[in-house]
């Protein structure tokens, strides 16, 4: 599990300065302890597609915010992501919960893009979204990184060091509920 304290210290380190968010309940132990920390601002969105346009400002106004929300939310965020994040190169790094992770890995099927029909997008003992979470992160170009266990935590510097590199959002998955 990946302990909300190590990934806070990455956010300071990395001199974030706004997290922006649609809460869900595997980012709700971080949430609280930003909240209580009070060092980088939480920015509540009402949907995640409003997070990476205002992510977009605040980096064209010279801060450095993140991104955070859940895969579903991923989903959502298509044509925002696109045309700002994405079109403005906004080396922008991006936290997702990835829901029905664990599940996935349990039944041993792959997230190839290929793999992926009709027939395994409706199983019910699985949650679609996860399914088609690294999919679509690879048809719009971002890379990823994962944090499965507090041994990942640098994964996150990876990420913000990519970002900057290639100039354009970077994922990192977390793909179990922070503690």
């Amino acid at each position: 599990m990946a302990q909300a304290r190590l990934i806070l210290d990455e956010l300071k380190k990395a001199k974030v300065t706004h997290v922006l968010t649609v809460p869900d309940n595997s980012s709700r132990t971080l949430l609280e302890l930003l909240a209580a920390d009070r060092t980088i601002p939480i920015v509540p969105v009402t949907r995640e597609g409003e997070a990476f346009a205002i992510a977009t400002g605040l980096w064209v106004g010279g801060k450095k915010p993140v991104v955070l929300i859940q895969n579903t939310g991923l989903l959502e965020t298509g044509d925002a992501l696109r045309g700002t994040a994405i079109r403005m190169r906004v080396p922008l790094v991006c936290l997702i919960t990835y829901r029905g992770y664990a599940k996935l890995q349990a039944s041993g099927i792959s997230t190839k893009a290929e793999a992926l029909n009709a027939s395994l997008l409706s199983r019910l003992d699985l949650d679609s979204v996860a399914l088609l979470t690294e999919p679509t992160l690879k048809a719009w170009s971002i890379p990823h990184y994962f944090l499965h266990e507090d041994g990942d935590i640098a994964q996150i510097s990876a990420a913000f060091r990519k970002a900057q590199e290639l100039e354009q959002p970077v994922a990192v998955l977390i793909t179990r509920d922070t503690t």
